[in-house]
């Protein structure tokens, strides 16, 4: 007999949004201003793109490339991943756990210039939010400086769940903290297996283009225009 179709269901306005961190909704200081807050002598300028180029060839170490191997899932692998990769450096190698103490610290992050108008305005159309992050230590306090905080119902840090995104279950936490079906859910980060991940776990995603400088617009409307429809 003929094959009967089946209408789809219909797509709905989220009740949810969840964002990623870095990339998303924070980006850290540069390295310029980081080596230099972590050395305890000047650095000039022909020194300084020493150390950024060997920075930069770290990332090509054997070590350094084995240590990032799952480096989210507890805040020793985390620590491990970043400072075998500052120590690459043979000027920086002194100093990499000053430097990694400055990537959990709040005061070296900056939200990007549209963030919290974008997070204020889903707010304000009674979204829920939450956080979903692959990272080795709590955000809340990074949020916390510049009042972000308070609008974030679910706070997923990979690190607590021993596990990294796309696991489904860092997403469906998050959902079942917000009280909000995964269908209902539209998951916002930078990076596409990892966010766009989100799809094979059931919630909508959004993945932004390529990373934007510190403090600058990141192009966060596009979540209101997605939250807005039409529907």
């Amino acid at each position: 007999g003929p094959i009967c179709a089946v209408a789809p269901a219909p797509v709905t306005r989220p009740e949810a949004v969840l964002f990623d961190f870095s990339g998303t909704l924070f980006q850290i200081k540069a390295y310029e201003d980081r080596i230099r807050a972590a050395l305890p002598h000047p650095v000039d300028g022909s020194a300084m793109d020493a150390i950024l180029t060997s920075l930069e060839a770290g990332l090509a170490d054997p070590a350094v490339i084995g240590a990032q191997h799952a480096r989210d899932v507890s805040s020793a692998a985390h620590r491990h991943a970043f400072t075998t990769w500052y120590a690459s450096a043979p000027a920086l190698a002194p100093f990499a756990g000053v430097l990694y103490d400055q990537l959990r610290s709040p005061e070296h992050w900056l939200p990007y210039a549209d963030t919290e108008k974008t997070l204020a305005a889903l707010d304000a159309r009674g979204i829920a939010l939450g956080v979903v992050s692959d990272v080795g230590w709590d955000l809340r306090p990074t949020f916390a400086l510049h009042g972000l905080d308070r609008w974030f119902g679910s706070w997923v840090h990979s690190y607590e769940h021993a596990t990294e995104k796309p696991d489904p279950r860092l997403f469906a936490h998050a959902c079942a903290e917000l009280g909000v079906a995964q269908a209902d859910t539209l998951m916002v980060g930078d990076h596409p297996a990892k966010d766009g991940g989100a799809a094979g776990a059931g919630l909508r995603s959004y993945v932004l283009p390529g990373g934007a400088a510190p403090g600058a617009v990141r192009g966060l409307d596009a979540v209101l225009r997605l939250v807005d429809g039409p529907y």
